[in-house]
């Protein structure tokens, strides 16, 4: 059957249906790009930063960031590192409160993700039963056949061609939102994970230089 016919064979809930196609595909699609640009990115990046600040190049590590500052882990470190002489309590809540800003962008559309694998398998079983009705609705006991049993074929066959592109509707959508909330979890591990090693470097420059201080008083 070829997809126009498909189409119109399902009746009215596919157009809903094609409508959360389209719009999962393009979501999907942006996530896509979106996480391979990061993880291709991010570690590299982290490491190059990491180094420079542990060996006391502060200047040259914000340069660093600053150059990616379309990445979220950069963004949260240059909050903290840009701040005027913070206490090491400052600084660790100045990486929490970046990094808790940062979670509407790794989780952008999940929500709606979540709307389509809801609705499009009830739209799919709407269009069951408005194909169900259909059937019933033209079947007469006493006179079957002819134009009568073209409308009971098509009621069904429009209960099942919808109740089919509600699942692959959902099925589609349901395989890539689990994959992009793994990699949510993931990235917030890893923002803990850097962040933790950020904030023991920077506690260990903090004691040094009130060691440094209190020894030239």
């Amino acid at each position: 059957m070829e997809i126009s016919n498909l189409f119109s064979a399902g009746g009215i809930v596919m157009i809903p249906l094609l409508s959360f196609s389209v719009v999962s595909l393009a979501l999907v699609a942006e996530r896509i790009v979106f996480w391979y640009k990061l993880n291709t990115r991010q570690n590299p990046v982290v490491r190059e930063a990491l180094k420079q600040y542990r060996s006391d190049n502060v200047v040259t590590c914000i340069e660093v960031l600053r150059k990616n500052a379309d990445l979220p882990i950069a963004r949260i470190f240059l909050t903290a590192l840009e701040l005027e002489e913070p206490t090491p309590e400052e600084f660790r809540l100045a990486l929490e409160s970046e990094a808790q800003a940062e979670i509407p962008l790794l989780k952008r559309f999940q929500n709606i993700f979540d709307t389509i694998i809801s609705l499009a398998p009830l739209l799919g079983l709407l269009g069951t039963v408005l194909g169900l009705i259909t059937s019933f609705s033209s079947l007469d006991i006493g006179n079957i056949g002819g134009t009568q049993s073209q409308k009971v074929t098509g009621g069904i066959s429009e209960a099942l061609v919808s109740t089919a592109a509600g699942l692959v509707v959902a099925i589609f959508t349901l395989m890539f939102a689990n994959t992009f909330r793994g990699m949510y979890q993931r990235q917030i591990a890893l923002i803990q994970e850097y962040g933790g090693q950020l904030e023991l470097l920077y506690r260990r420059q903090y004691e040094r230089r009130r060691g440094d201080y209190a020894s030239t008083r």
